[in-house]
């Protein structure tokens, strides 16, 4: 028995299992955007996660172009009763590959058989719409889904990066189990509105970007660069003034969570999330030595004076601080 086959587990309404807390994130594998792919590396990463007991992998279609599926799918052969499959839906891109939004009913339909083919399975656990896209009526989207549910080619249906009012309109429609937002100690904004809608409707929660793009890691420094393909060179928060806020307060995190709790600070970042409510957290690594830490995240929990004291060091430390809306693709 492996050190973190005591994995906390919830449900996902609609999946034939309860899955893991903590999921294995698969964007960074996909390569695009995250400095290329390292193949090797990634299938023994998503194999290796699955021997520590993780039962949930993430994935996407425009993670890579196809590429971040393909090798979850190569990853997974002999293994795909043992995990929960997630994907995603709802973005297109051309040869420039510059990703925009498109839930049109044909490229659903396009979207579940390249990801079934991918992936080398003949469901999807869970589908969710990517982003929403104001061209195409929510009805229309919805109701496409439904029917891939009905024809038994995805078990439950999420959404990723929706506001209140589209998931009221989707669930009009289609029924809803799961919806993905970004949400880590330092991107807080689904707390008022995400968090509270998905306890009162029993959504569960998949919160992407625990480790806020590896700044929770503890491992950057002020001298840390970024290529000009890597996503955080885009991202304020890795630019100055506010990379100094930001990094001060995770050494005063990192001191806490040593002090406190004999723990790494990536082990309190994935501890906080799962500690807010409904939520799995989605860990995203490359290689295999970059999940070996997960079971340090399992089996304790902050108390309410620990939170109060870190939301003390964030006040404190971040004067200027911004979300995750960089990262939103265009319309059409």
């Amino acid at each position: 028995m492996t050190q973190a086959s005591v994995t906390e587990t919830t449900t996902i309404r609609g999946l034939k299992h309860p899955v893991s807390r903590i999921a294995l994130g698969t964007w960074a594998i996909g390569g695009w955007m995250w400095g290329g792919p390292d193949d090797r590396n990634a299938i023994a990463t998503i194999q290796e996660a699955v021997d520590l007991g993780i039962t949930l992998v993430d994935t996407a279609p425009v993670y890579g172009f196809g590429h971040s599926e393909e090798i979850v799918g190569q990853a997974l052969a002999g293994r795909r009763d043992k995990v929960a499959i997630a994907t995603k839906v709802g973005l297109d891109w051309k040869d420039d590959h510059k990703p925009f939004r498109n839930t049109s009913p044909a490229r659903i339909r396009k979207e579940i058989e390249d990801s079934l083919r991918r992936l080398r399975t003949d469901y999807i656990d869970l589908y969710q719409v990517h982003w929403s896209d104001s061209a195409v009526p929510m009805d229309e989207t919805a109701r496409t889904l439904e029917d891939l549910v009905k024809e038994g080619k995805v078990l439950a249906l999420g959404v990723s990066n929706f506001t209140i009012a589209e998931m009221d309109a989707f669930r009009a429609v289609a029924p809803l189990a799961a919806v993905q937002p970004p949400y880590n100690l330092f991107e807080r904004g689904m707390e008022h509105d995400i968090l509270p809608y998905a306890r009162q409707h029993d959504l569960t929660i998949l919160a992407y970007g625990p480790l806020c793009r590896g700044l929770l890691s503890g491992k950057m420094t002020a001298q840390t660069k970024f290529g000009p393909d890597d996503l955080r060179s885009a991202d304020p928060k890795f630019q100055p003034p506010r990379f100094a806020q930001y990094l001060e307060a995770v050494r005063q995190l990192q001191d806490f969570a040593r002090e406190k709790h004999d723990k790494s600070l990536l082990a309190l970042a994935i501890r906080w999330v799962l500690d807010q409510g409904p939520t799995i957290a989605l860990w995203g690594a490359r290689r295999p030595d970059q999940i070996a830490a997960v079971a340090d995240a399992i089996g304790w929990h902050l108390s309410a004076d620990d939170l109060r004291e870190i939301d003390t060091i964030l006040k404190t430390c971040i004067k200027d601080p911004v979300g995750p809306e960089f990262m939103a693709p265009p319309g059409r």
